[in-house]
């Protein structure tokens, strides 16, 4: 199968509306020879006729080229227009030269260069219009070598007219035809946008919701551990301060519920509205810690103490990728990690987690979070998510593995001047 570029389908399709313009104005030469030559007797009939008929041959094979094997380049489409304008202008220097009311045909190829090349070749092909009528005023062949002026003049007010009408028509067939096709495209790419900016706020909220799932797995799990305990312990006469304990720790555990759902109702509005929030570096890894800590009051985290302030985009689903890096890292190495963060290239932020664990081990190979790894401990799905949002904001997860650990590294691009990454 022969695959083609955007350049070559744009020009296969294109072929049909140059091959219509071009049997119009063949058409129109063999109409005007036939009605000038009832008026009058044309001193180059034969070699007009020869010219139209070389003209029905190059367009026809311009056509079968451009359908069969169509140019990479919009330069073989000005090229043909040029050529289009070559050989109306031989046909009007042998009918009359710029006395021709049919010198306006010079005009559509030009208008056709506009809509199909771009500018500077339509340019070129306009230049070579404006050459070619003017070649026609330097040179030119008289019409008839008998003296009827009125029959000229009255040929010429009817050739005016019928050159208006016919221009029009051709203009409204070929060119409105393109410029309702261009509207068409318009159209379906404003459509296609507005689909794209749909999913990407569906899969933002379903990031969100498939993290704060990951996230709620501990407390209900300690939950469920407790209420064992609390079962336990309730078929004694009399409950011990173990039984309070286990109560109270459910009900942080509640609470620590019900913020993640309040989190996940906070990023489903910002991923309606399409809310991204641009903050300086240091403030929004300050934000991270200050959840860290709120999630894992004991854990070993070794907070680099000062961070770039680059301002950057983010928003609540690029939080709760972190923390699930953060939360692998912890389910790795619970003795030690460490966050840290650095400038990167172009004014990027690279934020790094560092463990000294082995929970990946061979998944690393190529890019992070690619696909959904094997977990014992979770459902094996956070570095996935974590990698997906990541990718979203524009940004890149990367990762180094070996013996002493990994270090997963937060590449992310600083936010321009409208809050979007750069």
């Amino acid at each position: 199968m022969e695959w083609l570029t955007h350049s070559q389908t744009g020009n296969q399709q294109s072929a049909r509306y140059l091959l219509g313009m071009r049997l119009a104005i063949i058409a129109i030469e063999l109409v005007a020879i036939a009605v000038m030559d009832s008026f009058i007797h044309l001193t180059y009939r034969a070699e007009a006729l020869l010219v139209s008929l070389l003209y029905g041959v190059l367009a026809t094979l311009a056509w079968i080229w451009f359908t069969r094997r169509p140019p990479a380049s919009s330069l073989a489409v000005s090229g043909g227009l040029i050529a289009d304008i070559a050989l109306i202008a031989l046909w009007l220097f042998l009918t009359g030269g710029y006395t021709n009311p049919l010198v306006s045909l010079l005009l559509l190829p030009i208008a056709v260069a506009i809509i199909l090349v771009p500018s500077l070749q339509s340019l070129l092909v306009t230049l070579a219009g404006i050459g070619g009528y003017t070649a026609l005023v330097v040179w030119h062949t008289p019409l008839s070598h008998e003296h009827v002026a009125t029959q000229l003049a009255q040929l010429h007010l009817v050739g005016m007219w019928a050159t208006f009408a016919l221009t029009a028509l051709i203009l409204l067939l070929i060119v409105g035809t393109l410029a309702r096709r261009l509207r068409r495209q318009q159209f379906q790419l404003a459509q296609f946008r507005e689909n794209r900016l749909r999913d990407e706020q569906i899969i933002a909220l379903g990031l969100s919701a498939a993290a704060v799932a990951h996230r709620l797995g501990t407390p209900l799990n300690t939950l469920t551990l407790l209420l064992e305990e609390i079962r336990s312990e309730a078929t004694r006469p009399e409950p011990s301060k173990v039984l309070e304990e286990d109560l109270d720790t459910m009900e942080q555990q509640l609470q620590l519920c019900g913020q993640h759902l309040q989190q996940l109702t906070h990023a489903a509005v910002e991923a309606k509205a399409a809310q991204r929030q641009v903050v300086p570096a240091g403030d929004w890894i300050k934000r991270l810690r200050e959840s860290a800590t709120l999630l894992w009051p004991s854990g070993p985290i070794e907070w680099q103490p000062t961070f770039p302030d680059t301002p950057i985009a983010v928003d609540a689903t690029l939080d709760q990728a972190v923390l699930n890096l953060l939360a692998n890292a912890l389910t790795a190495s619970p003795e030690w990690v460490r966050v840290t963060a650095r400038d990167g290239d172009n004014g990027h932020v690279e934020l790094v987690v560092e463990d000294r664990g082995d929970g990946l081990g061979t998944t690393l190979d190529g890019a992070p979070g690619e696909d959904i790894v094997e977990s014992r401990q979770g459902l094996g799905v956070g570095l996935f998510l974590s990698n997906a949002t990541i990718q979203r904001l524009g940004g890149e997860l990367k990762a180094q593995s070996d013996q002493q650990g990994t270090t997963m590294i937060i590449d992310l691009p600083p936010a321009n001047s409208s809050g979007e990454p750069s």
